[in-house]
């Protein structure tokens, strides 16, 4: 969806608009200001400048188009959601939208047209090597990225325009492996992807984790995003003391290597990571999904929490994605929303359009989103902690938090 800014308006008119806003249930990023203060430009020069460009880009073509699909619908919804309320700092949001085919080039060629169109902030690429490639460009031109994935490389070192979206692969490792150590698995098999940045964090960071966590890694295999036939993998694994098989890789691989498992013989539980946290990956598995354990945010159980600002917020995307497209977002369409609303909480902060304010603003910000609770700071630009990731069991095609992720997640929540 891209919205159209609005026309001139007095600045007595700006003063009633503001004031009607601020009466109304708001998004938590719609702005809100005291008519009588100005910043370097007044409210009403503001509204007079039309809309606020947001840039985005989306994996809409490619062997990424399901995630990358997944991502804009939750953005648009987000930025026709503010624009009710009346936008930012009363202006409507326009949302630009590019694809990058599932390709690091034209995620490059994809930023470098929005630069020169004065978009406020930029939400990447969810394909890893996208966001790679970008990335430099942005921190090059003081544009804040905000990342749809979770490669570890985003943040180390920390990039001040660069603020990442999902929890870190590293994250997510570090979750898998106190579950692992609470259920006893202390032997384990890795699979990983290669090619892929998410892929190839996750798995060196659960190899480096491991003995934190009194795990040991008997078996490591790997594979690539081609890989069509799982069952060598497997066969090593069977010949292992491996308790558990851990799969890091993303698309169709997981759809892949969960249904040929089904059938591979296998008594040993298997892991899937955050990127088959979808019904991008349950429809197609099918039955073969049952009994999976899958990781995933916040988000994807929220109607597993209990009433609150967390369940509040969650509920605020879900609810409407699923009337909307008579499904449950994904998880990728969390990590959408949440940069949504994370860029237009930055903007109110700020007061202003401006970049360089922008990116302070996001650099000391905490936001309950549907990924959980974010809190950015100078030294983090990840800012989600595993406290807001769930270790789920597929049943009955539904994500299941396990007894473990339950009490945690409701710690986590009544903590806020």
């Amino acid at each position: 969806m891209v919205s159209r800014g609005e026309g001139s308006r007095s600045n007595w008119t700006g003063r009633i608009l503001s004031a009607i806003l601020c009466a109304l249930p708001a998004l938590d990023a719609t702005g809100c200001q005291d008519g009588s203060k100005t910043h370097d430009r007044g409210s009403a020069a503001s509204v007079a400048e039309g809309p606020i460009k947001v840039g985005l880009i989306a994996s809409l073509t490619g062997s990424f188009s399901p995630l990358g699909s997944e991502d804009k619908k939750a953005v648009e919804l987000a930025v026709e959601q503010v624009n009710a309320k009346g936008g930012v700092l009363g202006r409507l949001i326009e949302l630009v939208e590019r694809n990058d085919q599932t390709q690091p080039d034209q995620s490059v060629l994809a930023f470098n047209d929005l630069k020169g169109m004065e978009v406020a902030a930029v939400i990447g690429s969810v394909f890893s090597n996208s966001a790679l490639a970008t990335e430099p460009l942005a921190e090059k031109e003081k544009i804040p990225y905000l990342s749809l994935t979770p490669a570890q490389e985003q943040v180390e070192p920390i990039k001040s325009y660069v603020f990442v979206i999902p929890a870190l692969s590293t994250t997510y490792a570090a979750r898998y492996l106190q579950y692992l150590q609470s259920q006893h698995l202390t032997k384990i098999a890795i699979a990983h992807d290669t090619k892929g940045a998410y892929s190839v964090s996750g798995y060196r960071s659960m190899l480096a984790l491991a003995p934190k966590y009194d795990v040991e890694v008997v078996k490591d295999e790997s594979f690539d995003t081609s890989t069509a036939d799982f069952s060598p993998i497997f066969t090593h694994v069977r010949g292992s003391a491996a308790q558990a098989l851990v799969f890091w890789g993303t698309g169709p691989p997981g759809v892949i290597a969960a249904k040929q498992y089904a059938t591979a013989g296998l008594k040993i539980p298997l892991f899937m990571t955050g990127s088959q946290a979808s019904k991008l990956w349950l429809d197609p598995v099918g039955t073969a999904a049952e009994g999976i354990t899958v990781s995933s945010a916040i988000g994807v159980v929220g109607d597993h929490l209990p009433e609150g600002p967390q369940r509040q917020v969650i509920d605020q995307m879900a609810v409407p994605y699923r009337q909307k497209y008579g499904y449950p977002p994904p998880q990728f369409a969390q990590d959408g929303y949440s940069a949504c609303l994370l860029l237009f909480e930055a903007i109110k902060k700020a007061g202003i359009v401006d970049r360089a304010k922008i990116q302070q603003a996001l650099e000391r910000m905490t936001l309950v989103t549907p990924n959980g609770k974010f809190q950015y700071t100078p030294t983090d630009h990840s800012g989600l902690s595993g406290d807001f990731i769930s270790i789920n069991v597929v049943k009955d095609g539904q994500f299941v938090p396990t007894d473990w992720a339950q009490e945690r997640l409701m710690k986590a929540v009544l903590a806020e």
